[in-house]
């Protein structure tokens, strides 16, 4: 999730209260999810992501056809969504997110440094000085720089003039508003970016320019920070049974899983925990 990305998606995740559960009941031969329509890698309206094609994986395995209530990825995204009973699954939450029952982690992920290939950086941690003198892009969720991992992380090396901040949200209007920081590192808008791993893997992809992706070192900052994250499903709390059954699909069905995350570009961190 956001679902946005971990990164910023951890980071909006954890604005999003929790409210009641909803007891309506249930068409048991659809699989019903919540997904953000305009957020590649991970899921649009097109079911072109990641999370679209995995939870089509999931609900083949369990004789159900795929349902969507689409709702943008904001503040209140699990209240109106999940907690709602508008649906009964939300792809991509944190390992242990809160306000939901997570399930097994189903692929772990890391921030990326991403690059043009013929800049010759050969950029490993954050401490690198070369930092202080390139225009880095990081995105951002509300107005300042200490809203999303690598913002923190640069503003406590002392890093921030020469930081450019990128929505996370963007314009809805466009299509995948997170990708825009990638194309800016491939046309030199900046000189390079810190970016949640699934996002800078997809969109690295597409650009005209080679790019070069780096997982971010260390993988927890000295602020205890971290860069890297398990990913989970979420359900309602009280849906112990449906937790049990997707935990024993992600397990069945993870080299499936693990080749979709692979054709997407997701960057894959072991172990999964």
């Amino acid at each position: 999730m956001l679902l946005r990305l971990v990164g910023c998606f951890i980071g909006v995740m954890l604005l999003l209260p929790a409210h009641g559960w909803s007891d309506e009941p249930r068409v048991e031969k659809e699989f019903r999810v919540c997904a953000d329509p305009n957020n590649l890698p991970y899921s649009n309206q097109k079911q072109e992501g990641f999370e679209n094609k995995i939870a089509e994986l999931l609900a083949h395995a369990l004789d159900r056809r795929v349902t969507y209530t689409w709702w943008p990825q904001r503040r209140g995204f699990i209240r109106n969504t999940l907690s709602a009973g508008q649906c009964d699954v939300v792809m991509g939450v944190p390992a242990g997110y809160d306000p939901v029952l997570t399930t097994q982690p189903y692929y772990r992920s890391t921030y990326v440094f991403v690059y043009p290939k013929d800049a010759g950086y050969r950029i490993t941690s954050l401490d690198d000085p070369v930092l202080h003198r390139l225009r880095i892009g990081v995105h951002l969720i509300g107005d300042d720089y200490t809203n999303s991992p690598p913002a923190h992380a640069l503003s406590a090396r002392g890093i921030v003039d020469k930081v450019v901040g990128y929505s996370v949200f963007g314009d809805y209007a466009e299509d995948s508003p997170p990708g825009k920081i990638i194309k800016a590192v491939a046309t030199k808008e900046i000189d390079m970016a810190i970016v949640w791993g699934p996002i800078a893997g997809y969109f690295a992809q597409k650009q005209d320019i080679p790019l070069v992706l780096v997982p971010v070192a260390p993988q927890t900052d000295s602020s205890r920070l971290p860069f890297v994250y398990s990913i989970s499903m979420g359900v309602r709390r009280k849906d112990k049974d449906l937790k049990m059954k997707l935990d024993g699909l992600l397990k069945s069905k993870a080299s499936e899983i693990r080749k979709i995350l692979e054709e997407y570009g997701v960057p894959l961190v072991q172990p999964l925990n």
